[in-house]
């Protein structure tokens, strides 16, 4: 970790330097949760990309290994390792990946395999997809699963008609692979809480959930602004097509994209995303002043459990395993309060896990929410607050660091508490990024950068009149156990 740097995360995984962006090729294999993903090992910057590489028996205690897919100069990778998955075989571990070159504004399909546990890996010969199929606009990031006695294949796309789409494949061997079309195609639909599914999908990922059911999910590309957000479609998989229910934002905040599923051995699905910065450039992935004096960019989000209410809803909640995490109680509180008499309830450090119970009062009445104080005289902090006319859960951040660099902004989470109801939800905050879940499966990150020192201060608030509950308990955030095996000699390699 780099000590200068208090918003260096502690639970969350990232290499101690330099930039990364999507998990990659998420699987389990010999005994290990395998996450890699996207790495820059030169810079703080989005370019050069391979695929760095964590692993992991419990989810707990982590090993950082040396990078295992890099570009071959003068290759069809040469402009970059970009985006995929992978799969376990009894022949080893498999990874898909889009093989970037400069003079090419697709990316074909590559692979390689593995046969020493995920540590190397040796390039297949040529590409599985060269191109790809016609009237096709944009094309990247396979995402490969069995389905019984054959393969399947999705990668992004984008359509020349202005349809966003997962293109379809089908293969016996994972070696020779047969155009399908589209498994779901359609045009930008609208999202809850604003936004849309956008022109472009790169990222595209299958969870089947059994009984045909199943959800897609899509990190949607604006051809003008680039990367924007992560959504889901809950349908049925007719096996050449896709049902597709109504489109679901995936996750409410503004610094959550481009998730990536594993199947656990249990039968979970688990889900990591990338969370980039919020730092001085305004544009995802443009060059920042900051980024570069701190000498890192981006992390991965916390795993999350992903599964498919009784309604179609697409719900996630921290994996079970992180409640490992938890180390000594900093602070259980329960009682009133009012607009004009916040109540201070303690103290927390920079990493904690807290669940809370928000109240909305009657029609017209008093909502609650919370504070997180990080300055001695009260002028950085982070809220969180039941909208007392909507019931909606508000995220603010417009006060949350002192660093004019700092983006602001305020987002919602557009699940209503009724009048007279409780929000219920999780909170996990490490330094620089705050993970929201409401009980409902809904949830909301975002980056924020406290310049205040430790302790910080937790106080319960409302808004509206009269009087409304709240409870609160905190814990102590135990950092994660990371043995750094890498050789970052000039990084990972």
């Amino acid at each position: 970790m780099p000590v200068s740097d208090p918003h260096f995360p502690a639970a969350h995984l990232r290499p101690p330097v330099n930039w990364i962006n999507d998990p990659n090729g998420l699987v389990f294999h010999d005994g290990h949760y395998h996450v890699y993903f996207q790495y820059n090992p030169h810079s703080a910057r989005h370019a050069d990309m391979h695929w760095g590489h964590f692993r992991s028996p419990d989810l707990l205690r982590w090993e950082l290994l040396p990078v295992a897919l890099v570009p071959t100069p003068g290759g069809d990778d040469e402009g970059g390792v970009w985006s995929g998955n992978a799969v376990s075989t009894d022949g080893g571990l498999i990874a898909f990946y889009s093989a970037k070159r400069d003079d090419r504004w697709w990316q074909p399909v590559a692979s390689a395999v593995s046969h020493d546990g995920g540590l190397t890996f040796a390039k297949h010969p040529g590409l599985l997809v060269p191109q790809p199929a016609e009237g096709t606009s944009m094309f990247r990031d396979p995402y490969v699963w069995r389905d019984g006695d054959r393969w399947r294949m999705l990668v992004g796309a984008g359509l020349a008609d202005g349809r966003g789409a997962a293109q379809q494949y089908l293969s016996d061997d994972l070696e020779h692979w047969e155009y399908a079309g589209p498994f779901l195609a359609r045009a930008p639909e609208p999202l809850p809480g604003g936004a849309d599914t956008e022109e472009g999908w790169e990222c595209v990922q299958y969870a089947d959930f059994g009984d045909g059911r199943g959800v897609l999910l899509l990190s949607a590309w604006d051809p003008q602004g680039g990367a924007s957000h992560s959504a889901a479609y809950p349908g049925r998989d007719h096996g050449l097509h896709f049902a597709a229910d109504a489109p679901q934002r995936l996750d409410h905040g503004p610094e959550f994209y481009a998730p990536a599923l594993l199947h656990a051995p249990d039968g979970r699905w688990l889900m990591w995303g990338w969370v980039w910065e919020a730092r001085d450039a305004v544009q995802v992935g443009a060059p920042s002043t900051w980024t570069d004096e701190v000498g890192w960019a981006g992390m991965l989000s916390l795993p999350r459990e992903v599964t498919l209410g009784p309604d179609g809803s697409v719900r996630q909640r921290p994996a079970r395993e992180l409640d490992a995490l938890r180390g000594r109680p900093a602070l259980r509180a329960k009682g009133q309060v009012t607009a004009d008499a916040p109540d201070t309830l303690g103290v927390t450090g920079r990493s904690f896990d807290l669940t809370a119970r928000l109240h909305r009062g009657a029609a017209g009445g008093a909502a609650a929410g919370l504070r997180l104080v990080t300055s001695p005289d009260g002028s950085e902090y982070l809220d969180l607050a039941l909208d007392a006319a909507t019931g909606e859960l508000v995220v603010d951040r417009a006060h949350a660091s002192g660093e004019p660099r700092a983006r602001g902004g305020s987002w919602r989470i557009p699940r209503t508490t009724e009048p007279g109801g409780f929000a219920e939800l999780r909170v996990i905050v490490d330094r620089s990024i705050a993970e929201i879940f409401l009980g409902t499966g809904e949830s909301l990150t975002l980056r924020f950068y406290p310049l205040g020192e430790e302790p910080w201060r937790l106080q319960a608030r409302a808004t509206g009149p009269g009087t409304t509950e709240f409870e609160a308990q905190v814990w102590q955030l135990n950092p994660l156990g990371i043995q750094d095996r890498s050789d970052r000699r000039g990084g990972p390699a």
